[in-house]
């Protein structure tokens, strides 16, 4: 299996050159950047959006990982844009190239951002509630066009939040704060939420390259394992190799807290229920997660020495 990939120089791009060579059926990779890769074979892009059908020929399947995070100071249009055009375009130029299969790493937030008892799962309504959600949501409607038109197998995953060394968003903030302070607010917090950690999303994503199942399927990766925030930060801080009190302060204070500064989304993502049903990849691919997330935290004070 031959394999393009775009996103290479981000958190889960990384991740992946690490581990690709590591599949006997990954033969070879070639990464699309707008940045020079060093010790791997890529093309130079002032913009991805000049990538054509000459530049993939010759490759089965595309990894498309590129685009724009969310971010409160990102504009509708840039992700409109970045998001949604640039995964279409990258779509129709492989279909040129007679590219096999395009797997697109859209958002767990096109289901939304809380759940109710049990959890979500890839038949369910989808809910994007912001603009980065309905601009992954937009090009997953548009991949599905495609490949009804041209028979390109498109596959779908939907990540829960992504941890690891070095992790941008929330999870670097508490892995920071961890890592400083020896006390956090959230040992009366109770809530359920499934996370994903960087080896085993990369691990997914080869197999969805390469298995002949995945094909016009969607999964909702996660670990498997469902915790609390307050079982979270305790694991980051095991693999930190820290001391972690956790402080009895109420849901309902720390909710009011961040009301006043703004913080609301933030406190929704750490205290809020978000539960997937990601037995969909076991089901179809026979997929399970390599790394228990004791495991995959323990690679946390690994990446501090």
């Amino acid at each position: 299996m031959k394999l393009l990939l775009t996103g290479s120089t981000g958190f889960i791009g990384k991740e992946m050159l690490n581990i690709s060579y590591n599949y006997s059926a990954v033969s070879e990779i070639l990464v699309l950047s707008r940045k020079t890769v060093p010790t791997h074979n890529h093309k130079i892009f002032a913009s991805l959006f000049d990538v054509t059908a000459e530049d993939l020929t010759g490759f089965d399947v595309f990894i498309h990982l590129a685009g724009i995070a969310h971010s409160p100071l990102t504009s509708d249009s840039d992700y409109e844009l970045y998001n949604t055009q640039l995964t279409l375009h990258l779509a129709q130029e492989a279909v040129k190239a007679n590219i096999k299969r395009f797997v697109f790493v859209s958002s767990i937030g096109v289901n939304g951002t809380c759940t109710q008892a049990g959890g979500i799962s890839e038949d369910d309504s989808v809910n994007p509630h912001n603009s980065y959600s309905r601009s992954k949501y937009d090009a997953e409607v548009g991949l599905k066009k495609i490949a009804e038109e041209t028979g390109l197998e498109v596959v779908i995953v939907r990540p829960t939040l992504v941890y690891g060394p070095n992790a941008p968003g929330n999870f670097g903030l508490l892995t920071k704060l961890v890592y400083k302070l020896p006390l956090l607010p959230f040992g009366l917090v109770k809530n359920k939420r499934n996370f994903i950690s960087v080896q085993n999303l990369a691990d997914l994503l080869i197999t969805c390259a390469k298995h002949p199942n995945s094909a016009g399927h969607t999964f909702l990766a996660s670990d498997g394992e469902t915790v609390s925030i307050k079982d979270f930060t305790n694991a980051i801080a095991k693999g930190l190799n820290k001391k972690l009190i956790q402080l009895p302060v109420p849901v309902s204070l720390m909710r009011l807290a961040a009301r006043v500064v703004g913080k609301q989304e933030m406190a929704e993502q750490l205290l809020g229920n978000l539960q997937v049903d990601s037995t969909n990849a076991q089901e179809v691919l026979g997929w399970v997660s390599p790394y228990t997330m004791e495991q995959a935290m323990a690679s946390l004070s690994e990446n501090k020495k």
